[in-house]
């Protein structure tokens, strides 16, 4: 089968994260590549193979390609013989490396499915959160996620893994403990587990399409004030409405300010990205993006903020991609007081393909700016109020997570400080902006 990259919803595809983000749209590329390649290609290795360099030759946002001579590329590619495709995704990867670009890269189907399935926001299990438990040499549940199977059915935190369906857990690892409790909605899976106090006992389960939350807030009281904090682990297909549901219930509770925390956050979707903003400002600029010809895209807020609120935003060197959009358009836009250590530095848009056998493709295509024409790439955001943790401070908070977002927190108790300054404790003014058409709608990180 010579097909091309098949169509998805942009929100199933598409992602940007961290060190290897992908700030991403998804395209469908059509069959004219097809009719390139000569018809003893079909169902080969090697049209795969030529299926990445057209799309790489198409969309690439470098058009001298690195200083790479693109052409004679695939003159060498399609000159070797292929026997399988692992010797294709081989001299796929060596081709893009010339490139010199660490975010156009292939993956084989099975980094692309967990890629489509981590922003899709889903997964199809049990809802369990698990650990190695270093004490007890035992796979132990952390948390039973809202509404899943493993709630339903009595599963408590700090029950330990004996087994998955008969097969012991004794000296296994988590990745391997989850391929085994992953699997199609609908099927049944049977845990043994031990309970303090209890003697270990069989717990038979149904597996089901579950939705991972990425958005956790509560209300604090820090002295006088009624601070909501709301935690974004990563711009997830659901991330948008787990949003809009935290800052309605805590508009709801009267709070006076709001702290959000992108601390870690290594990105996601572009469209859930611009979509939280839009919660936070009410007008300005989101972000521009510039394709290989030099065209801009613009997108905006539209008048559809949810609070107004004085607001700080947590970053850190983790902070990527998608959590530099919101970031810098909340601070260009004068909406948060931004607390912590300069963000990671991404700001390269890439497009997302499925290829004909299950792999995938990601092209970096443009490169994108904060609302003021700020270039972050590979110098991140300077925090207004720049904080670095110690070592020991680190070390403190990755050993306890409850103390994230605490008094024993010094980028939250700073964040505090600074909501509590009259400076920031009212709402900003409405910043004067520019006119912008509002059309990336479609980029996706």
């Amino acid at each position: 089968m010579n097909q091309s990259a098949k169509s998805y919803s942009p929100l199933q595809v598409a992602l940007i994260g961290g060190a290897i983000a992908t700030t991403a749209t998804i395209s469908v590329f059509g069959q004219a590549w097809t009719r390139c390649v000569h018809a003893a290609l079909q169902d080969s290795p090697k049209a795969l193979v030529d299926q990445v360099w057209q799309l790489v030759n198409r969309e690439y946002v470098d058009g001298k390609f690195n200083q790479q001579n693109w052409q004679a590329t695939r003159q060498s590619l399609l000159s070797k013989e292929y026997t399988s495709n692992a010797q294709a995704y081989i001299a796929i990867r060596e081709a893009l490396q010339k490139l010199g670009d660490p975010y156009t890269r292939f993956m084989d189907p099975k980094q692309f499915e967990a890629l489509t399935s981590q922003t899709s926001g889903e997964v199809s299990g049990i809802g369990i959160r698990m650990e190695f438990n270093e004490t007890t040499k035992r796979i132990t549940i952390i948390e039973a996620i809202e509404n899943s199977p493993a709630m339903k059915g009595g599963i408590k935190a700090g029950d330990q893994i004996l087994a998955i369906n008969g097969k012991s857990t004794l000296k296994m690892n988590l990745d391997s403990a989850s391929e085994l409790i992953r699997g199609k909605a609908g099927t049944a899976l049977t845990l043994r587990l031990a309970r303090p106090g209890t003697s270990p006992f069989d717990l038979k389960l149904t597996r089901a399409t579950i939705e991972v939350p990425t958005v956790r807030y509560t209300l604090k009281q820090e002295g006088g004030r009624r601070v909501g904090y709301i935690r974004l682990r990563e711009f997830s297909a659901h991330a948008a409405e787990q949003m809009d549901r935290a800052i309605r219930d805590l508009n709801k509770r009267k709070v006076d300010s709001y702290v959000l925390d992108l601390r870690g956050n290594p990105g996601g979707l572009l469209q859930a990205s611009i979509e939280i903003a839009r919660m936070w400002l009410d007008d300005g600029a989101i972000v521009k993006t510039v394709d290989r010809k030099g065209g801009g895209e613009e997108t905006k807020a539209n008048r559809t903020s949810l609070t107004d609120r004085p607001l700080a935003v947590l970053v850190d060197g983790n902070s990527a991609s998608a959590s530099e959009i919101l970031t810098g358009a909340l601070k260009d836009n004068r909406r948060a007081v931004v607390v912590g250590s300069k963000t990671f530095g991404k700001a390269l848009v890439q497009s997302v393909h499925e290829l004909s056998d299950g792999s995938g493709l990601a092209v970096t295509i443009a490169h994108y700016y904060t609302p003021k024409g700020t270039d972050i790439n590979r110098k991140g955001i300077e925090p207004d109020i720049k904080l670095d943790l110690t070592e020991m401070q680190e070390r403190q908070l990755a050993a306890n997570p409850d103390l994230i977002g605490t008094n024993s927190d010094p980028q939250y108790t700073r964040a505090i400080a600074a909501l509590s300054n009259r400076k920031f404790a009212q709402a900003p003014a409405t910043p004067n902006s520019q006119s912008i058409s509002n059309s990336a709608e479609d980029l996706k990180f």
